[in-house]
């Protein structure tokens, strides 16, 4: 699997059939293990751990990670595949990878001591512990500088309180980069990040929500009450929270694009291949300018997203500020999403709006994609400030 393949690489030259073949394998694998069990997961609202332990084994679970921290050292454009593939079968599955990834993990990597490094990234890596990553709470989505969740110095440790709130792995997750506030209420500089290990005293997991769609990702409340944890555990300088999350976003921006388009190809899929299929009036439905005309566009869309998304990933590895990028490559590819599974449905009629069919789970799926980790109207600010 991906292991194995970062272990015969040769060269760089060779990236782009590396990248193939890491495609090709995830996809096998998202065949075999999770297209027969998402109609049940999602009905469930099952989050299935034993999936992800897998998904580490395989490398996926630690593919921006160094080797030698036990990761796969491989690059965004990878990663941007993988989580393609995963998404194109479930997006709860490639929303999990991804957050696991590129939010806990990545913010680790980036900014922890050799120290935490190396007591976090091999577990997390290999999918034996499973991350989360707290910055959204209950009254404060994209207004991070006004969060109630503090944490006060007291002696050589720090004591948080509050709650996060629409945590990926809010309950289940084995350590979770919690974001506290630590100076005043909308100041600059007026946050800190700290590692905080679930069983920690103080540390506990609140409400699992019931989602719209998704719902194989479990997005659960993280509640801290005079939770007291060494100053070991602070990630980067005080004060520095927020602008770290800021550039940690900048790389999950890329992971919601690459989960959009994921879905949107999962959709747009199963849409070309019901309306081959279909007949009526004694020809396929495909046959028709009325569907033919919305599988144009939707293809249309679907490769422009996927450009947007991996110049993205390719700015990313190339070490290039992507804050414009980013946000570009999750707007267009998030909208695009939920207007391909819209599309998608309407091809299938009456069909598409039965669980028989996986595209009702792709429409219910896509619109988180225009919420998380900045809402599309949050995009247009971020690019509208980069370009201005």
């Amino acid at each position: 699997m991906v292991s194995e393949i970062v272990e015969n690489q040769v060269s760089t030259s060779e990236r782009s059939a590396m990248s193939a073949l890491i495609t090709q394998s995830v996809r096998d694998l998202s065949e075999r293990l999770i297209r027969p069990n998402s109609r049940q997961w999602d009905e469930a609202q099952h989050f299935p751990i034993d999936l992800f332990h897998q998904l580490g084994e395989q490398g996926l679970m630690g593919m921006l990670v160094p080797v030698e921290y036990g990761g796969a050292g491989l690059g965004y454009r990878e990663y941007v595949s993988a989580i393609v593939e995963l998404s194109r079968v479930d997006g709860a599955i490639g929303l999990s990878m991804a957050a696991h990834n590129s939010l806990c993990t990545n913010h680790i990597l980036l900014f922890g001591k050799e120290t935490q490094k190396q007591t976090y990234l091999p577990q997390l890596a290999t999918g034996e512990w499973i991350g989360a990553w707290g910055l959204t709470e209950p009254n404060t989505g994209s207004d991070a500088g006004n969060m109630r969740t503090t944490a006060v110095r007291d002696g050589t440790d720090w004591v948080l309180n509050g709650a996060k709130n629409f945590i990926t792995h809010g309950k289940s997750g084995n350590v979770a980069v919690v974001i506290a506030r630590t100076g005043e209420p909308n100041t600059s500089r007026n946050a800190t990040a700290f590692v905080v290990e679930r069983g920690t005293p103080g540390f506990s997991g609140g409400r699992k929500e019931d989602k719209l769609g998704m719902r194989a990702s479990e997005t659960a409340e993280m509640i801290f009450q005079d939770c007291r944890i060494p100053d070991s555990q602070r990630l980067g300088q005080v004060g520095e929270g927020f602008v770290q999350s800021l550039k940690v976003l900048d790389g999950g921006r890329i992971s919601i694009a690459a989960l959009s388009l994921g879905i949107a190809y999962g959709a747009y899929d199963a849409a070309l291949a019901y309306a081959r299929e279909r007949e009526q009036f004694g020809q396929s439905i495909a046959k028709f300018q009325g569907i033919s005309f919305k599988l144009a566009d939707m293809a249309t869309e679907i490769e422009a997203a996927k450009l947007l998304t991996y110049q993205a990933a390719d700015l990313k590895d190339a070490g290039k500020t992507v804050t414009k990028e980013s946000a570009m490559a999750k707007l267009f590819a998030s909208e695009t999403a939920v207007r391909v599974a819209n599309e998608a449905v309407q091809i299938f009629g009456g069909y598409g709006y039965t669980k028989d069919f996986p595209v009702e789970r792709f429409y219910r799926d896509a619109k988180l994609c225009t919420i998380g980790e900045g809402t599309s109207e949050i995009q247009k600010v971020v690019i509208a400030r980069q370009i201005i």
